[in-house]
């Protein structure tokens, strides 16, 4: 499970909040394949279809998600 950059999607897509309580990632979202040694396929939700969902490893965060 990993969580997704919204740098790039900003002033694209609305995320919930705008200027500094913006989230700066969203998530989290299961990985679904690896392509190549950077590139990750994603499952994404369908409200981020317009999204490409093939990532570069620098776009994602390990998300820690507890147990409990």
């Amino acid at each position: 499970m990993v969580l997704l950059k919204v740098a790039l999607w900003k002033h694209v897509i609305w995320f919930g909040m705008k200027g500094k309580l913006a989230p700066r990632y969203i998530g989290p979202y299961k990985i679904i394949e690896r392509n190549g040694t950077v590139a990750y396929l994603i499952l994404l939700p369908p409200h981020l279809d317009m999204i490409h969902n093939v990532f570069q490893i620098s776009m994602l965060r390990k998300a820690n998600l507890d147990p409990a």
